[in-house]
């Protein structure tokens, strides 16, 4: 089948249209509709004899459109669809699935809110002990690669209903990428799930135009015009003449360079006013991913917000889901993320640019929030993936739709980037002088080298936003690791916190930095980390939780992983790839702590600073070693006995091997199932 070409790429500032029909809801006086069914006897309840979609996730229920699930499928019952839920089943057979009959138009799968993989497993590859989204934190409720599981018991469940897979999991993996717990390059999701149709990005808007086209009797393959959707050709079939063609499988498999150059060559298309249409031969079949979908009006992201959640868990639960006490008391302003950070999958997956929410939206939620009689009167965040982006845009559309900038503002910010904070001070304003609250916090991340540029906003977010500590993300010290990051340099940190504690100070009011840094990012060697640990120690700084490195598919900074080179410059970089090199970088970030204390020696030695052990005023160690040290080395020893840890460890079950003296690093340790199905 022969897709046309697209001649009429979309004008500046165009947005998409499938929603723009949905009800408007206001907030006020507004109650919420009960919860999309989860069973048959719910569905029953409602009228239904059967459902339009059956929607399938890894995570629990939980109607807040925090939650993709409950978003979707408020949207979809919004533009009249019949949805029923189907949270977090048992994959080991087809029965869930079946919960409700054979959907009319299709199944729509998601992993969840994030990559199962990550979901799972640690930077070190060691099994997680708990699940964020999960009722009571509990693991194992969900499959590793769960999209390809959910979506062959949706065929097993019901030959011939089409699978639609969508979620960061299938964004992410939409093409050949490369996957750090099989460490190997996997050929495109779509091939091993054999879905009909994968939807990347956001997607309430094509969700909407699945629905409502199949309805009117379109085949799924007439679907494959629409934009931010990827398909799998058949070995017969042509792809389309306008489409770019990147390195293949086998290429990217088997040289690294080719890796490289694919990534450049994708993340060169991300901007859905000029990207072209893509595709990837895997041997004979080709996948096909088209340009990106469109960012959606305001007024079509208020009414997304202000569709009737119930903002709860679904009533069948009876233990708290972690992942919503985190956010019950948050509001969503916007979503996007301009700043192309290589390690961050935001600006992959909502795109780079910022979709705003009304005030008069977002205050109406407010009221809502305080009229609940269990909120508590505090506003937990205010923001988004980057809280002071808030109505920022390109002031010139015309430069906007060919433009191909990774980030706009890095290496510098953009003299076309308007960076007003004036909206989100008013914002700001009306949202603390809403009756009913008491205090409204900023917990999202904020871009400091904007921040710097609105004195009023820094003013008014020490003043009135900053409930003791703010969290920010500087994320490293060194220029070239910062430079790869594509993140703002020290100094710019360092200004933030000069500003930040003087209108601390005129507020009265003691207020502290909480800075967060990443181990082992690519570029970073040991020089690195330990001027990184020297100027912790010289700021005060002592960070309780250390954020390692982990190569998510699809992002730049896992290219530079991989490949050992820069996609953009194709000069090589520095890789700390090993574990015991990990463990290092890691170490040296608390190198306070006693139990860290032969690792952070051992990376001295290896550097050379042995200057810096003993009791120097930059010394990070003193010359002996605490009694703490040997009884957490002692620990340490016993649990990789036991196969705690997934390297070090030639035993899948932690039972000791008789005969094997010698074992294996990269054998997996107990609980790790990379390859299961």
């Amino acid at each position: 089948m022969q897709l046309p070409i697209i001649n009429n790429p979309p004008s500046p500032g165009q947005t998409a249209d499938a929603l723009a029909s949905l009800p408007i809801v206001s907030h006020q006086g507004v109650a919420p509709s009960p919860p999309l069914p989860v069973n048959a006897e719910e569905m029953r309840a409602r009228g239904w004899d059967e459902v339009d979609i059956v929607f399938v996730s890894g995570d629990a229920y939980v109607d807040h459109p925090s939650f993709a699930m409950a978003l979707l499928g408020r949207v979809l019952e919004a533009a009249g669809y019949r949805v029923g839920i189907v949270s977090q089943p048992d994959w080991h057979s087809c029965e869930a699935w079946k919960t409700f009959g054979r959907p009319r138009l299709f199944f729509a799968i998601s992993g969840g809110n994030m990559d199962s993989m990550i979901n799972h497993y640690t930077a070190n590859r060691k099994v997680r002990n708990s699940d964020a989204y999960s009722p009571g934190g509990r693991i194992g409720l969900r499959p590793d690669r769960a999209t390809l599981s959910y979506c062959q018991r949706a065929r097993e469940a019901f030959k011939g209903v089409p699978v639609i897979a969508g979620g960061v999991e299938a964004s992410l993996r939409r093409l050949a990428h490369y996957d750090y717990w099989s460490e190997k390059v996997r050929r495109s999701i779509l091939l091993d799930c054999k879905a009909d149709l994968l939807v990347y990005g956001m997607g309430e808007d094509a969700i909407v135009e699945i629905a409502r086209r199949l309805e009117q009797g379109e085949t799924v393959k007439d679907l494959r015009d629409m934009r931010g959707v990827a398909y799998a050709m058949g070995a017969s079939e042509t792809p389309p003449d306008d489409a770019l063609e990147i390195p293949s499988f086998e290429a990217v498999r088997d040289d690294k360079y080719a890796f490289a150059e694919a990534t450049k060559m994708i993340h060169n298309e991300t901007n859905p006013y000029n990207a072209k249409r893509l595709v990837q031969w895997h041997d004979r079949q080709a996948v096909v991913a088209n340009a990106p979908p469109l960012p959606v009006s305001q007024e079509v992201m208020d009414r997304l917000y202000g569709l009737p959640y119930t903002r709860v868990p679904h009533p069948s639960y009876s233990e708290p889901i972690p992942a919503f006490d985190m956010i019950k008391d948050s509001v969503t302003i916007m979503r996007g993320c301009f700043g192309g950070c290589t390690f961050c999958s935001i600006t992959t997956h909502q795109g780079r640019i910022i979709q705003s929410r009304s005030k008069q939206s977002i205050l109406g939620e407010l009221e809502q929030m305080s009229a609940s009689p269990d909120f508590k009167g505090i506003v937990s965040d205010i923001g988004g993936p980057t809280a002071n982006m808030y109505e920022m845009k390109c002031t010139k559309p015309e430069v906007e739709a060919v433009c191909r900038r990774q980030s706009c503002v890095h290496p510098t910010v953009c003299k076309l980037l308007g960076t007003d904070h004036g909206p989100l001070i008013e914002l700001m304003k009306d949202a603390r002088e809403t009756p009913g609250i008491k205090k409204v916090l900023v917990s999202s991340g904020i871009r400091m080298d904007l921040a710097r540029l609105s004195p009023e906003y820094m003013r008014d977010l020490v003043q009135h936003h900053v409930g003791g500590l703010l969290k920010v993300a500087p994320e490293h010290t060194d220029p070239d690791v910062l430079n790869k990051m594509r993140k703002p340099s020290n100094d710019d940190f360092e200004k933030f916190t000069e500003v930040f504690k003087e209108e601390s100070k005129k507020a009265g009011k003691k207020q502290h930095i909480v800075p967060y840094f990443i181990a082992s990012h690519p570029g970073s060697d040991l020089h690195a980390m330990i001027d990184l640990a020297i100027f912790l120690k010289r700021s005060g700084y002592r960070p309780d939780q250390v954020q390692d490195f982990i190569p998510a598919p699809f992002d730049v900074a896992t290219a530079m992983y991989y490949t050992g080179i820069d996609p953009f410059t194709k000069k090589p970089v520095h890789v700390a790839s090993k574990l015991n090199d990990r463990k290092m970088q890691r170490a040296l970030m608390q190198f306070f702590k006693p139990e860290n204390y032969f690792e952070v020696r051992k990376a001295l030695l290896k550097a050379g600073r042995e200057d810096l052990i003993g009791g120097g005023c930059d010394a990070l160690i003193p010359e002996n070693p605490p009694p703490e040290a040997f009884k957490a080395r002692r620990k340490d020893a016993n649990a990789r006995f036991r196969g705690d840890y997934v390297h070090g460890n030639d035993k899948a079950d932690g039972k000791k091997k008789k005969g094997k003296r010698k074992q294996s690093r990269r054998a997996p340790g107990k609980g790790y199932r990379p390859d299961r199905s």
